[in-house]
């Protein structure tokens, strides 16, 4: 290798280190400064997490334990305040909020609002309520297109029935009961065409349910076109 070429590296390496030390003579503070930032926000979560948020999901899972017993034996009012002794959904809501077992307690919540006929608060807190878990989100959008119908929002209740209906399809009988509900009420809406797109999806994706053994008599009435009377 010629000196030349030595050389000319010697000066890239030299004018390079001389970079580097500009650059951290000028931003060396602020970066560290920066870096330490992350390193605290990484602590802080993982301490938020393991001294925090985990306790606190504890104890509302321990709250909440009672409540699904109550929700499992069907008395709504004892889900929603408790005993006396054990609290109701609504207490852990209130004091464990962002627990998972808060959300839960709005499921709990909801459908127990809905049994009682207070739709406005079921939709509240069906609205609030969201799982990965399919085949209970499919309930949850079900009860909350209930409650959406019961306050005559049917444009509402709609939307919920078909999110219910296509939500965890391999529940083939309650899918295509929310199928049907949305059809039956398009029609009140006097949607026909959604009716008989729900009604025609019913029966592709699950013709061996009740629903799909009656759903032609729905799709004939609406597809058949009524004759204009004549004036004489």
């Amino acid at each position: 290798m010629s000196d030349q070429i030595i050389e000319a590296q010697v000066v890239e390496t030299n004018d390079a280190l001389s970079q580097a030390q500009n650059f951290w003579q000028k931003y060396g503070k602020a970066f560290a400064i920066g870096f330490g930032a992350a390193v605290l926000a990484f602590t802080g979560v993982y301490a938020y997490k393991e001294y925090i948020a985990k306790p606190k999901e504890e104890k509302a899972a321990d709250a909440i334990f009672k409540t699904q017993q109550y929700f499992a034996a069907d008395s709504s009012k004892l889900v929603l305040d408790g005993d006396g002794v054990n609290k109701g959904a609504l207490y852990v809501i209130k004091n464990f909020s962002g627990t998972k077992a808060a959300n839960l307690a709005h499921f709990y919540a909801g459908i127990s609002y809905l049994k009682l006929g207070d739709f406005a608060k079921a939709i509240e807190h069906l609205k609030d309520f969201s799982t990965d878990a399919k085949q209970i989100q499919m309930v949850a959008y079900g009860a909350l297109a209930d409650a959406y119908a019961e306050s005559g929002k049917k444009d509402d209740a709609v939307e919920y029935y078909s999110k219910a209906g296509k939500t965890f399809e391999a529940d083939e009988a309650n899918s295509a009961v929310y199928l049907f509900r949305a059809g039956l009420l398009s029609e009140t809406l006097n949607k026909n065409k959604e009716a008989l797109e729900f009604y025609k999806e019913l029966k592709a994706k699950f013709p061996k349910t009740q629903e799909a053994s009656q759903v032609d008599k729905y799709i004939n009435r609406i597809s058949v076109e009524k004759p204009e009377l004549s004036v004489n």
